[in-house]
């Protein structure tokens, strides 16, 4: 490698003007060959001695500010190591030095990795550096075999078969069997989300247990008067203490367990990046940068990954406006910063998230649970099935090829398991459909005047908050944006394809006796639109009703018989619909969106072309790869149905491999 940087710093000196090797008054080949050799080797130990120390400093800053950073400090690592050389032959020209410094890490990282390729040993070690500081401060390593979750935020059931049937994702292929006929080593299970289908929801029942009154993305709690917003920080740290609360435990991951990326802890003691943490005092033991320190402080990670930053900002552009050129349609808005919040949802989370697993696989610990939002946050703004969506399966691909590489290097056996919390559905937004907001048809409901434009529905995506939490940008904890001028207008709030009305000024939830009293066109203006598919709300008569076009009125006691306007949202919906009624922070009014069942679509509340959040498509059927060494899912013939229900098959895996984990009631034990 020492050898391959000088040559690197011989040809760049042959190229850029501005740096050069040797003296004013020229020197012979040997002197340049050798001042060449003594940059590269003391430019070597500086990034091998001085960048961690750098990165740990710099942890004081924003992520994205330190991705950004990454070249300047290069730069000025390589004029120090020019400087060191007693014959003091060598310069560059500061803005020389930048890319001078970039190219070599850059081929300094393409030389160890080729190197290493048929090396299993120098593999190993290169590796097991990652997480020595770790593996000799832990606990021995168990002799059981050791679990990794992979959630695939956003990914149905159906869009994983498709990329597998394409090529796209041909570690997935390989697992499957369906990789040149070779014999599979997992299974495939879809299972079905809550009505709230997103991954506040769905991760907080999978990680704690419960997700009991999670009623959407964002809702409004009446006897707080707060909006509740699950990737806000103070809003994830307060759902997660009440699932502890429901659940009667910590989580699937308090024993030696690791959460990376996620909204929630799951009870593990080893946390980074994860955003229910977010708003507490930093500490070395819940210091959510670690994750980033660990990660950059290889100056080779650093580079490539703000090489790949860039290039995905540049190809964001390249393809939204290729879409907006070619009037693609159905089509939001991708412009301000949206082009960096892709970026790093795509490349900085991915490569730290799995660095860090790979950290963990390295360290021997027993349960690991990361989540990569990479596709999720593409198909929002790009559509599910768009070719950006399936370019993210294919990197994603890589990832579990490349952690699957990691785990035959690992101190103990380790199984592998990648989910997903929920998928996506396609659909124009409600918005560009019909000119107007769910917010203006309520108003216009109720009587009150409707702005004559039609304004953005701030997007859900799930990427948003953690570049927020990145850059330090404080979350809006009032949500002023959200509150009406006077407490008697009502509270509009958009999850995907999911509405929710309330009605500030009434502290209990309103019936629909006492809603038709107030605003007796509201209800039939909603049910009777056709982007509506149903509303809930409570009745003082029938206990909870279901509202449809032209009148339909259905009691949820009646719904096995007569599904009504649930019908074309399909088997599971009459359940999911019965269970959010139970819960105690349920809106008003309850607004799903129409679906058309031919073509899985859906219309959105938000400005998002590919959505998740209520009912209809795809949205609701993620999916559960798993190897055969685990124990089947369920029972054939039986259905996986909601976040908790999963969180037990998860919970009985982990227990099959290294014994109790977490104490299950005894009614609890009989369903897992």
């Amino acid at each position: 490698m020492w050898a391959v940087s000088t040559v690197t710093m011989l040809v760049l000196a042959g190229i850029l003007p501005d740096f050069r090797l040797r003296s004013a008054d020229g020197d012979s080949a040997t002197d340049i060959a050798v001042t060449a050799a003594f940059g590269a080797g003391a430019f070597g130990l500086l990034s091998a001695l001085v960048w961690p120390l750098l990165v740990r400093l710099l942890l004081l800053v924003p992520a994205l500010v330190l991705g950004l950073l990454v070249f300047f400090l290069n730069g000025a690592l390589l004029t120090l190591a020019l400087r060191l050389n007693p014959a003091e032959r060598g310069a560059a020209a500061p803005e020389t030095a930048v890319v001078v410094a970039a190219v070599m890490s850059a081929v300094a990282s393409a030389t160890g990795a080729a190197l290493a390729v048929r090396d299993d040993d120098a593999y190993r070690r290169r590796l097991y550096r990652l997480s020595d500081r770790r593996r000799r401060s832990g606990p021995p390593c168990p002799a059981g075999p050791g679990t990794v979750f992979l959630q695939l935020d956003g990914v149905g059931h159906d869009t994983l078969l498709d990329a597998v049937g394409e090529g796209l994702m041909p570690t997935v292929a390989r697992w499957l069997g369906t990789a040149d006929g070779g014999r599979p080593t997992h299974r495939l299970t879809p299972w079905r989300t809550d009505w709230s289908s997103q991954t506040g929801a769905s991760q907080l029942g999978i990680l704690h247990g419960s997700n009991h009154d999670i009623p959407a993305f964002r809702w409004y709690e009446k006897d707080t008067r707060e909006v509740v917003v699950c990737n806000r920080p103070t809003s994830a740290a307060e759902l997660q203490r009440r699932a502890v609360g429901y659940a009667g435990h910590d989580g699937l991951l308090s024993v030696d367990g690791a959460s990376r990326g996620n909204l929630f802890s799951g009870g593990a003691e080893q946390q980074a990046l994860v955003l229910s943490i977010a708003t507490r005092r930093r500490s070395r033991e819940n210091r959510s940068r670690a994750g980033y320190f660990a990660y950059f402080s290889d100056p080779a990670n650093a580079v490539r990954t703000a090489l790949s930053f860039v290039a995905e900002v540049g190809r964001e552009i390249g393809q939204s406006t290729r879409a907006r050129l070619c009037k693609q349609r159905p089509r939001v808005s991708r412009g301000g910063l949206y082009p960096f919040i892709r970026a790093f949802a795509t490349v900085v989370e991915r490569d730290v998230v799995v660095a860090a697993v790979m950290g963990d696989m390295l360290a021997g610990r027993t349960a690991v649970y990361a989540d990569l939002v990479a596709y999720d946050e593409v198909a929002h703004h790009s559509g599910p099935a768009s070719r950006d969506a399936q370019k993210v399966l294919e990197r994603l691909d890589r990832s579990l090829a490349l952690i699957e590489n990691v785990a035959e290097h690992a101190p103990r056996p380790y199984r592998i398991v990648v989910l997903s919390d929920h998928g996506q559905s396609p659909g124009e937004t409600f918005r560009s459909r019909y000119g107007l907001t769910l917010g203006d048809l309520v108003r216009a409901g109720c009587g009150l005047p409707v702005p004559r434009r039609a304004e953005r529905t701030r997007s859900g995506a799930e990427a948003r908050t953690a570049v927020r939490a990145a850059l330090r940008i404080p979350v809006e904890e009032g949500d002023e944006r959200h509150r009406p001028a006077r407490r008697s207008e009502p509270i509009v709030l958009a999850s995907g394809n999911l509405g929710l009305v309330s009605f500030p000024d009434v502290t209990h939830r309103m019936s629909k006796e006492e809603i038709d009293a107030r605003h007796p066109a509201l209800l039939p203006t909603l049910a009777n639109h056709p982007g509506i598919g149903f509303l809930l709300v409570r009745s003082d008569r029938h206990g909870g009703v279901v509202l449809g076009a032209y009148g339909a009125q259905i009691p949820l006691a009646d719904l096995d018989e007569d599904p009504g306007p649930l019908a074309p949202f399909g088997p599971g919906a009459v359940e999911a619909v019965r269970r959010t009624h139970t819960f105690p922070h349920t809106a008003d009014i309850m607004v799903n969106s129409f679906h058309d069942p031919a073509d899985g679509e859906v219309l959105a509340f938000e400005e998002q072309i590919g959505s998740h959040g209520g009912l209809g498509g795809a949205q609701g059927k993620p999916f559960l790869l798993s190897p055969l060494a685990l124990s089947a899912p369920v029972a054939d013939g039986e259905q996986l149905v909601g976040a908790e229900h999963v969180h037990r098959v998860l919970d009985r895996w982990l227990r099959e491999s290294n014994g109790p984990q977490v104490p299950l009631e005894p009614s609890e034990e009989r369903a897992a």
